[in-house]
């Protein structure tokens, strides 16, 4: 396997300030505090204003970083948005970013792999870097799926929120921060969580309303079947043992998910970051938004090792083992 050649430098979040909690949502469809608390661990949700978009909240993550660190982004080789709501079809949630932070010379792409999204993108940026392709690579999950979300469905509503995080990677061959990673997909699973497109059937199949559609019962048991085995083999990959792990950072889906894939898997609980409570599922934001929240109330420290897992829509998924170095 080559060595890696780069690390994550700086790290910052934006999430937007309407709050939906459990009470509002009572409001709106046949449920319970009691009722979502227990079934989702969830309390509140961060809802995008009217004219607020996915760039918009990308901008004020990567503005958030630059303040925390100090650092610039203006010397970046390449911008990575990880979205499923984007503002435009094209052009890319990346240009558009681009052209807010008035970033000069460089590369801009939109990555869609749903809640995998950000996994991918750190794999990416990673692989880049280590090629000696580019140097400096920011990438942001985002995402604003309220504007996505049918808010008559009780399934579906009571879930989803919108926040972004981002973080730079960069070239580093003395302290290099990627011990390993792997990826997988399942495409056959694609009806149990789709958003509607230019087709209207899919394997076959009628798709019905034009808002995020979900099957939980489906993801729940597809994910609590095949994430522990994946994290399993990630930390078999970096050659290293589960207590080694210091912090396991899922993708924030559902926190009684999560909680059934630490009884089966290698990292317990206790070891596991999310940032489900206050934000819910935020698609491929949620495991930089946990990221920040640890950071924030001083859980996440330099020299521990992180395993991120991100799994969802494709069905698909991303796992990557990091030396955290900030």
């Amino acid at each position: 396997m080559i060595q890696s050649q780069s690390r994550v430098t700086a790290i910052g979040a934006y999430v937007p300030e309407r709050i939906l909690t459990n009470e509002d949502l009572q409001k709106m469809v046949d449920t319970s505090d009691e009722w979502i608390v227990q079934r989702t661990g969830m309390r509140e949700r961060r809802i995008a204003a009217e004219g607020q978009f996915t760039s918009d909240l990308a901008e004020q993550a990567v503005k958030d970083m630059v303040r925390r660190y100090g650092v610039s982004v203006q010397d970046v080789d390449m911008i990575l948005v990880a979205t499923s709501t984007p503002d435009f079809v094209f052009p890319s949630t990346a240009a558009r970013l681009q052209a807010k932070l008035g970033i000069q010379n460089t590369g801009a792409l939109d990555m869609n792999a749903a809640c995998a999204g950000f996994g991918y993108a750190l794999q990416i940026a990673d692989g880049w870097i280590t090629s000696g392709m580019y140097r400096k690579i920011l990438i942001i999950g985002a995402e604003t799926i309220s504007k996505i979300t049918d808010y008559t469905d009780r399934a579906t509503c009571i879930l989803f929120g919108d926040g972004a995080g981002a973080v730079l990677v960069e070239r580093d061959e003395e302290q290099p921060g990627f011990l390993a990673s792997i990826t997988g997909t399942y495409g056959e699973g694609g009806m149990n969580l789709y958003k509607t497109g230019l087709a209207k059937q899919m394997d076959g199949q009628d798709l019905g309303s034009e808002c995020i559609v979900q099957n939980g019962r489906e993801i729940y048991k597809w994910a609590v079947r095949n994430v522990p085995e994946g994290t399993q083999r990630l930390i078999q990959r970096a050659q290293l043992a589960p207590e080694d792990v210091d912090w396991f950072v899922p993708h924030s889906a559902n926190l009684r998910m999560i909680e059934a894939i630490c009884e089966r898997g290698p990292v317990p609980f206790e070891r596991t970051l999310t940032s489900v409570e206050y934000f819910g599922n935020t698609s491929a934001a949620s495991i930089p938004l946990a990221l920040q929240l640890a950071v924030d109330n001083g859980k996440l420290k330099a020299g521990q090792n992180v395993l991120l897992y991100g799994f969802g829509g494709g069905m698909t998924y991303a796992g990557s083992i990091i030396h955290w170095t900030i």
